[in-house]
């Protein structure tokens, strides 16, 4: 892409009201934009980024036998009634359509898929069946803040899996944790990212959260000193010693939480009556789980843990672009043809670049491509005599390289 055709511009300075790191590159960097406190538009860098982050994603639910759905955002009163949450679930936007009936913006989706998979499950033949959708969420959260980390609208991927007896959700459970810790090793934070216990409420003893270390988390966590499994706070106290190694020596941390997985049991089917008959014949309830990543969050969690006082530092896997490719001296034609030649030939190699080619000071481009970036740089200028100056965005070392050793270090040959 030709940034002189990218609409969107850095920014200098933003609000002093903005105090989160994310959202302060963000918006600097322009990937977002700030409509009102939690609510965020994606311009096309940050839509990028969020492709990127949902194909990840969408790649892993698939490999463990998700099927990709999308289900209404718009949700009637009477199913929320069913479950007992339409006035237990403090951050649903409620509102009465012109029929005058109420109704929920989807905050989450067990309202929805319970009652639909009724449809679809009466017999132990049809199990087990995981189904997810990666779809706009809602809630009024009181203090919508830090970020795109607690939003008042988001993207989600919500999955839900369909059982026959707890001992197959307990094995597909594991198997989603095993996606899960793909994913955000495919992201840039599995290395700073812990399995983390937590109340299970009514459904079961722990459900587990996927915690990522950051000075800017919301949350507290308690790591083993020993394995490494992390405690989050509100059952810290009913856990004194670790219960995967027995110590009792803990670090105390600040952490974002990235991702959930909960055995729902029959929290859900019991009300909506999802039934099957098994292989005598009996009639069962269907056993449930639940499995959530918010994709903004996620995205502002890499930031936060991925930048330097220059800007962001993109993980190769979810960067706008893989390459930025900047052309010093516009009016000097000879370093403007090469820089055109070298743009068609890394598109041509299936290398996405974003080509800097406006009439700028070469100290205003190396600032925007700090601020942006994106994995690689390469500069090409008269001072580069036919070679290239190609820059690694999380190294200060600078190679002087023909276009095809570029291209061979880029793609790690």
């Amino acid at each position: 892409m030709l940034q002189s055709q990218l609409f969107t511009k850095t920014i200098k300075n933003i609000s002093a009201e903005e105090k989160s790191l994310n959202a302060q590159l963000l918006m600097r960097a322009g990937f977002v934009d700030k409509l009102s406190a939690g609510v965020y538009t994606m311009l096309p860098l940050g839509l990028r980024v969020m492709k990127k982050i949902e194909n990840i994603i969408r790649e892993e639910m698939n490999a463990i036998g998700g099927q990709e759905m999308l289900m209404p955002a718009l949700q009637p009163k009477a199913n929320w009634i069913t479950t007992g949450r339409w006035d237990g679930f403090d951050v649903l936007f409620k509102l009465k359509g012109a029929d005058d009936k109420e109704y929920a913006l989807g905050a989450t989706h067990e309202e929805v898929i319970t009652p639909l998979f009724t449809k679809f499950i009466s017999s132990y033949k049809d199990l087990p069946v995981a189904a997810y959708q990666i779809q706009t969420k809602f809630r009024n959260e009181k203090r919508a803040k830090s970020g795109l980390l607690r939003g008042r609208q988001f993207t989600m991927k919500d999955m839900y899996s369909f059982h026959s007896t707890e001992k197959d959700l307990d094995a597909y459970y594991e198997k989603a944790a095993e996606a899960y810790w793909k994913i955000f090793s495919r992201v840039g934070i599995k290395d700073k990212t812990h399995f983390t216990l937590a109340s299970g409420g009514t459904f079961a003893k722990y459900s587990h959260e996927f915690q990522t270390i950051t000075d800017a988390g919301e949350d507290i966590i308690y790591i083993c000193k020993k394995c490494a499994l992390a405690v989050n706070k509100e059952i810290k106290d009913e856990t004194p010693k670790c219960p995967e190694c027995g110590t009792s020596e803990f670090e105390t941390k600040k952490a974002i939480e990235v991702g959930n997985i909960f055995k729902l049991k029959t929290r859900y089917s019991e009300p909506f009556n999802l039934r099957f008959k098994d292989a005598e014949g009996k009639e069962q309830v269907v056993a449930m789980g639940c499995y959530g990543i918010g994709l903004d969050r996620l995205m502002g969690t890499v930031v936060e843990v991925s930048n330097d006082k220059n800007g962001i530092i993109w993980p190769a896997n979810i960067a706008p672009f893989l390459v930025h490719l900047i052309v010093l001296d516009i009016d000097d034609k000879e370093a403007k043809k090469q820089a055109d030649e070298v743009y068609g030939a890394l598109l041509k190699a299936n290398i996405e670049v974003l080509y800097d080619d406006r009439d700028q000071s070469a100290g205003a481009k190396f600032k925007d491509s700090d601020l942006i970036g994106i994995p690689w740089r390469l500069v090409i200028s008269a001072r580069t005599a036919g070679k290239i100056e190609v820059k690694e965005r999380a190294s200060d070392e600078i190679k002087l390289l023909d276009l095809n050793g570029a291209v061979k270090l880029i793609r790690g040959d």
